[in-house]
């Protein structure tokens, strides 16, 4: 079966039995602050376990892009080095939330697995919560039962919490689950040995397929359980185990959804693909990183994470530098590759994501320019190694470390690479440096949650849209939060004008009023469906009536820049081309920050017509058409324009200034006419990442403060020259006398360094054989410098030399070794000067042949000169 009808038989079978087919959420997750990436099917419908969200819909089923690569649940190490491990997967699942149990889904599963997929039943076995004392839990019996009506009992296993108790992290909803394992054994070894001894055991031929969770539990940040109000089911099946499943294959990696990826490597790159998992197959282990990988990469691109040294763009960085070292390494490709996969993932799997059709060409520029980026890195690294000098064969591991985190060298390429010098690794350092990384980086990043403390029963509703106050309402729940020390509190209330960040705006600021007393609030922000009020004082009297009110003026302009975000992306659309796709956002009320999809940087007269269309729309006071509630095919059928990596839902909110000019989705706020953003005007357009360019722009008040200011800094430059009647003329007339002066006073220094050289050359003393000269001299410029001390060292080679000048109002010292002297006596300028940098106060480095340093104190070059001249001598004559 292939996996496209593998994919489409598990949908329909639950079409068919009253389940609402949904699509993916996105790979990146915007708005849990738990969660960086969607790493199970359950992430997107967390409000309606934990009841902040009401159930409108009671049975889902649907494909999740799941990706696993960092946090409790890291697959990363693990990706290749067997036949099922997966950063980037598939979860197949269905969902009940507060509709059918236990029975049904165990029903579910049997009848899809031995009906529509045809599995032997025999070969199927069932794992089930055995219970836990210690949580007070006793055995599943109930699911015992059920099973019972389809499976011989001696097929149906106890296991622990380990195994059969599912938590979806320290806190948060879980419960007890019951796991179909498949044995895929030969018939003659299965006669032999029961497929029930070798469950949960770690047997590669005997492996769970589906995993039924019976979400009854909320897990307290105490560690204690509470029921949930309402029972539901949450189950999540592998498409890459099913599909090899149902293929008859041993490995995910040989199943029609890795094999077209795997095909192209081997032919690529000469290397033929064996499906060998033996420690010394690289070849092999290279092209199952490398076809895992790409699909990562691919699907957190068009999600909208774009490789960066931040959050979710770091990692994807990280994912793609590690199959890039894996075909530079292990499959003898040097010049950027990955790339070119892109279009083979598209062909296969684009039909069932779109979002990855649509926006291939401009993930496959984003691969292809971080590729070529790394591959200059990577041979940076490889060059520090053959450069490098290593006592007793030993490899420090602060060293290792640092080619790992800086060049991005994987130990075992570091290991590599030190096998065929003959030298070895200090593994232990290596791993202590990279133990206190991370604890450094859980310490920035930790957030201590308290539990929700309940104080009314309720559910949150928005109406900022239309208000900016509200007289009454209550408080319904709060909790405390702890981030780096400090002690905040989210507070959520019933109805609340207050707007919470998303969609690139900023959230409110404004007061809540408690009974008299007046509560700042410092952000708003959102958790999934949750609008959390963050403030710095509990109030006193948690049940009494609140009155809210934002900060009017704030808000209004943060409308103005946000209305105006989207005439400017219409405007880019309109001059730049409709590839022109927003990758990010920023408004708040100075300015409005906008990222786009665009490959060279933008003209002077692009610019300059942007803004002019911007200012036109502006001037023809456009009233805002906005729909609330909008059937989601109803928009898209109108053209609005959608962002890919954001998650709607079957209605959305349309925001239009123009039919045919600017349409959107979006949740933001916004002018009641365009009239009242005053004016715009864009203050810089540069590149962030590749295929991405940013624009930062300003409008209403700021817009006019700009303008004044920049016109302020030409009135006073007219001054400084007098008001001439033509200053861009007289500007440029002034810089072409400056460059004629320049070279006038860079030839008398040329000339200068002349006369010095012939001065130097006589002043030379021969120490060992070897022509020493250790001075200060009298020029001032660090090139010609640098051009001098070459030029000596050549014609008195084999040569020491040392000179200390003054640039800038600093300390400069300048070291040269003749390159013979570094390979034969490894004398090693740079550590001459980092013993007597200390006199100038300061520091430097480089390489043994030369090396340069700075400092403050020029009183202190005379004693560096004469410290350093005391160490070469002695080396010398030693």
């Amino acid at each position: 079966m292939e996996s496209r009808l593998i994919r489409q038989t598990f949908l329909d079978f639950f079409a068919k039995n009253g389940h609402k087919i949904v699509p993916s959420a996105p790979i990146v997750v915007k708005n849990d602050p738990t969660l960086m990436f969607t790493n199970a099917g359950m992430n997107q419908f967390k409000d309606y376990f934990l009841g902040n969200k009401l159930i409108d819909i009671p049975r889902i089923a649907d494909t999740q892009k799941c990706l696993r690569v960092s946090g409790k649940h890291n697959d990363l190490e693990e990706v290749g080095t067997d036949g099922y491990h997966h950063t980037m997967f598939e979860m197949l699942g269905n969902w009940s939330f507060g509709d059918y149990f236990k029975e049904e889904a165990i029903a579910f599963a049997w009848k899809l697995l031995t009906e529509a997929y045809k599995l032997d039943p025999s070969r199927l076995y069932i794992s089930v919560f055995g219970g836990d004392a210690e949580e007070g839990l006793s055995k599943d019996l109930e699911a015992v039962e059920f099973w019972k009506k389809w499976v011989p009992e001696d097929r149906i296993l106890f296991f622990g919490k380990k195994d059969n108790f599912w938590e979806m992290g320290e806190s948060g909803p879980c419960g007890p689950c019951s796991e179909i394992h498949v044995d895929l054994r030969p018939d003659e070894i299965r006669n032999r040995i029961s497929g029930a001894d070798l469950v949960n055991v770690g047997t590669p031929e005997v492996m769970e397929i589906w995993n039924l969770v019976f979400i009854q539990y909320n897990r307290k940040v105490d560690g204690q359980l509470e029921e949930l109000p309402a029972k539901h089911i949450d189950t999540g099946m592998g498409f890459e185990r099913i599909s090899m499943v149902l293929q008859q294959k041993t490995s995910s990696y040989d199943t029609d959804i890795f094999s077209p990826l795997i095909q192209y490597i081997a032919t690529f790159s000469g290397h033929p693909y064996t499906a060998s998992y033996a420690p010394q197959a690289k070849s092999d282990l290279a092209m199952r990183v490398i076809a895992d990988h790409i699909r990562a990469i691919t699907f957190t691109i068009a999600d909208g994470s774009i490789p960066s040294n931040t959050g979710s763009g770091y990692v994807i960085r990280r994912i793609l530098r590690r199959a890039v070292r894996y075909y530079y390494s292990f499959l003898g490709i040097k010049d950027p590759f990955l790339f070119r996969l892109i279009p083979i993932l598209v062909d296969t799997m684009g039909d069932v994501f779109p979002e990855i059709k649509s926006q291939q060409e401009f993930i496959i520029k984003v691969v292809h320019e971080e590729e070529i980026s790394f591959l200059r890195t990577l041979e940076g690294g490889l060059k520090k190694l053959d450069q490098l000098k290593v006592d007793s064969g030993l490899i420090s591991g602060s060293l290792a470390f640092e080619l790992y985190d800086t060049y991005g060298f994987p130990l075992d390429l570091t290991k590599l690479i030190a096998a065929e010098k003959n030298w070895t690794i200090d593994e232990a350092g290596f791993k202590l440096a990279l133990d206190q990384q991370k604890q450094r980086s859980r310490a920035d990043a930790k957030k201590e949650y308290s539990d929700w403390n309940f104080i009314q029963d309720g559910q949150c509703k928005f109406i900022g849209y239309d208000v900016n106050e509200v007289e009454q309402t209550k408080l319904l729940r709060w909790r405390k939060l702890e981030s780096k020390g400090n002690a905040l509190y989210q507070l959520v209330l019933e109805t609340t004008p207050f707007y919470p960040e998303g969609g690139g705006q900023v959230g409110d600021k404004g007061l809540l009023y408690f009974d008299g007393q007046d509560i700042e609030v410092l952000d708003t922000v959102k958790e999934n469906d949750l609008i959390l009020h963050i403030v710095e004082i509990l109030p006193q009297h948690l049940e009494a009536p609140v009155r809210c009110v934002i900060n009017g003026y704030r808000r209004s302009q943060i409308e103005n820049n946000h209305s105006a975000t989207h005439l400017m992306h219409a405007a880019l659309r309109n001059i730049l081309g409709t590839h022109v796709q927003q990758k990010g956002s920023l408004v708040n009320e100075d300015y409005l920050r906008f990222d786009f999809s665009h490959f060279q940087k933008l003209s002077a007269e692009e610019i300059k017509n942007i803004e002019t269309l911007v200012n036109e729309k502006i001037r023809e006071n456009i009233a805002l058409e906005e729909k609330r509630h909008l059937p989601i095919e109803e928009a898209k059928q109108s053209g609005a324009m959608m962002l890919f990596g954001e998650k709607y839902g079957d209605y959305v909110r349309m925001i239009t200034f123009d039919p045919g000019f600017s349409r959107e989705l979006c949740g933001g706020c916004h002018v009641e006419s365009t009239g009242n953003i005053g004016l715009f005007k864009i203050v810089s357009e540069a590149s962030v990442a590749a295929g991405i360019r940013r624009i930062e722009a300003v409008s209403s008040s700021k817009a006019e403060q700009y303008i004044r200011d920049q016109m302020d800094e030409l009135n006073q430059i007219k001054t400084v020259f007098n008001h001439p009647p033509n200053i861009i003329q007289h500007i440029h007339h002034l810089l072409d006398e400056n460059k004629l002066l320049q070279k006038q006073i860079q030839d008398f220094k040329e000339e200068q360094s002349l006369v010095l050289k012939d001065q130097l050359l006589a002043r030379a003393e021969r120490i060992s054989g070897i022509q020493t000269l250790f001075c200060s001299i009298v020029l001032t410029d660090s090139k010609l410098v640098k051009s001098l001390i070459y030029q000596l060292g050549k014609e008195l080679s084999p040569a020491i030399l040392f000179f200390g000048f003054v640039e800038n109002d600093k300390a400069q010292l300048m070291c040269y070794v003749s390159e013979e002297l570094v390979k034969t006596n490894q004398y090693n300028a740079s550590n001459w000067l980092k013993q007597v940098s200390k006199h100038i106060e300061g520091g430097g480095g480089g390489q043994a042949f030369f090396a340069t340093a700075g400092g403050k104190n020029v009183a202190g070059i005379q004693s560096a000169i004469e410290a350093v001249k005391d160490i070469v001598i002695k080396e010398l004559k030693a």
